[in-house]
């Protein structure tokens, strides 16, 4: 195989994209891009034996029918800074390779996420696990941010005098907050990499994660834009129904009547969602 060199990818090599108030994202390194999917699928040709229009429309066909080996061939580095908290949804994303900081060696920096006043809002009554769409009120929002920064400034400071009595740092960190930033290198095949953005892209997932993912799927499409552009068009955007949700969908186009709907309760409630909006990011 040829060594594929994507330019758009060697614009954007180390430079640095902001996300939250101190974390970033930088595409440390790449191997291979649309070209080299096209090489893995067609194995036995050379590279531009076919016009680029061929070659998107074979990576569709894979993508669409789900032969992920080519799209494995691709790897990408990110170099991430991210809140821990963050960074512990992330890791369950296992087919990857990681290198974290460590707190054992070094001395973590005095660094801490802090919400902007339009992301803090209370629990939601519909969703054990996230917030309600709208901001707390203002007397509330107010609060929390105090209180999350004064907790914050009173942990490291904790933490600074332990390290300077001389106190282990395998020690001394561990009343740090899963608000202080963390880094890693982060190093993953593109079939993965989509994988991860379809999960932490979705609406329901954390604010915070999904700036990152965000800002990831940007630095997809400059690594590899045909097969970006396809992942986006059949799975990041795209819908998918059970086979109960098809034979409902079935009975509507063929405008059967409304009593013979076979869906109840939250079913039927998804499947009207899917029909109404389809994948909202």
């Amino acid at each position: 195989m040829a060594h594929c060199i994507v330019p758009a990818a060697e614009e954007i090599l180390d430079r640095m994209f902001p996300v939250l108030d101190k974390g970033f994202v930088r595409l440390v390194d790449y191997l291979g891009g649309d070209e080299r999917i096209v090489q893995a699928a067609r194995v036995s040709y050379a590279g531009g034996t076919r016009t680029w229009r061929e070659d998107a429309s074979l990576i569709d066909h894979l993508l669409r029918n789900e032969h992920t080996s080519p799209f494995e061939q691709v790897v990408l580095t990110f170099h991430v800074k991210l809140p821990i908290f963050v960074a512990r949804q992330w890791i369950r994303h296992r087919t990857a390779r990681v290198n974290e900081i460590s707190g054992r060696y070094s001395v973590m920096k005095d660094e801490f996420y802090l919400p902007r006043p339009g992301d803090v809002a209370l629990q939601s009554s519909d969703n054990k696990q996230g917030r309600a769409p709208d901001a707390a009120p203002e007397s509330i929002v107010v609060s929390a941010i105090e209180r999350l920064d004064a907790g914050q400034k009173a942990a490291y400071g904790d933490y600074s005098v332990l390290v300077e009595a001389g106190l282990a740092r395998e020690l001394a960190r561990i009343d740090l907050p899963l608000s202080l930033y963390t880094e890693w290198y982060w190093q993953i095949d593109l079939h993965n990499l989509f994988r991860f953005i379809t999960l932490r892209l979705d609406p329901h997932a954390q604010l915070e994660i999904r700036a990152y993912a965000a800002v990831i799927l940007d630095i997809a499409r400059a690594v590899a834009p045909a097969a970006t552009a396809s992942f986006e068009n059949h799975e990041l955007r795209g819908v998918s129904f059970s086979a109960r949700e098809f034979e409902e969908l079935r009975r509507r186009l063929d405008e059967v009547s409304d009593d013979g709907c076979s869906l109840s309760g939250k079913e039927l409630e998804r499947f009207e969602e899917k029909l109404r909006s389809g994948r909202q990011l």
